[in-house]
Formats: C-alpha cells, sequence, structure tokens
C-alpha cells in the first residue's frame, strides 16, 4: 500500500501568472472526461472549496462566476488537485448538463486529424 501524508492546504502556496491567476482544467468524476479549462485566482480557489460549487474568475468581465448558476449547469466540486509544479489545478466534478457555452458536453470537441478539423459531438439537445 502507498503511503499518504495531508498537511494544510494554502492557497497562497499555488503559483499563479502576473495577472494572479491559474489555469484549471475540469473533469468529470465518472467518466474522466475532460470538460473544459477556465481560470482561478486565490479568491475563487477558496470559495470552490467553501461551497463545493467551482467557481472561476473571468478574465473578459474581471469578476468570478460559480459555473452553471445561471444556466443550470452546475459543477459540484469532488475533488481538487495541485499539479507537481503548482501551477494548474485539476478540479473533478460532477457536471449537470453540457460544461461548454456551445452546449456541448465538452469545449474540447474539435479534433485535428490529418491536417483537418472534425467536430467530435454536436449539441446537447
Amino acid at each position: 500500500m502507498q503511503k499518504v501524508f495531508a498537511m494544510s492546504f494554502d492557497a497562497e502556496t499555488l503559483k499563479y501568472d502576473d495577472k494572479g491567476l491559474i489555469p484549471a482544467i475540469a473533469q468529470d468524476a465518472g467518466t474522466g472526461e475532460v470538460l473544459m479549462m477556465a481560470w482561478m485566482n486565490r479568491e475563487a480557489v477558496e470559495r470552490t472549496l467553501e461551497s463545493r460549487k467551482v467557481t472561476y474568475w473571468s478574465r473578459s468581465r474581471q469578476s468570478f462566476w460559480v459555473k452553471g448558476e445561471t444556466s443550470g449547469h452546475l459543477q459540484e466540486l469532488v475533488d481538487l488537485r495541485v499539479d507537481c509544479d503548482r501551477d494548474c489545478l485539476l478540479v473533478v466534478v460532477n457536471q449537470t448538463g453540457p460544461a461548454c457555452h456551445t452546449n456541448r458536453r465538452s469545449c474540447f470537441y474539435t479534433a485535428v486529424r490529418q491536417g483537418d478539423e472534425v467536430e467530435l459531438m454536436a449539441p446537447m439537445g
């Protein structure tokens, strides 16, 4: 059995960019599917951990947004993971409905194959 240790988490110890942001990749807890990538700042990380509702920082609006707050496509936090360099987060979630604003399950619905862009999934509903 592998040894696991625990220590107190402090969001200040993460490595944020020069704008105070860190990339956060959302992954479905049940399927492992990568759903989206967005940005968090220290307060968004703390709000997410406190509320268990994933909260991001909108660079365009310069404000917090709780994923699904207006659309109903909520992300409930299952696990928050920090990468080895402490400069990227993996947000493991229970996703309600589509994660993408295009109404697709994942924002990663386009593949590049043999020089062509291929749409992998249609909008839901």
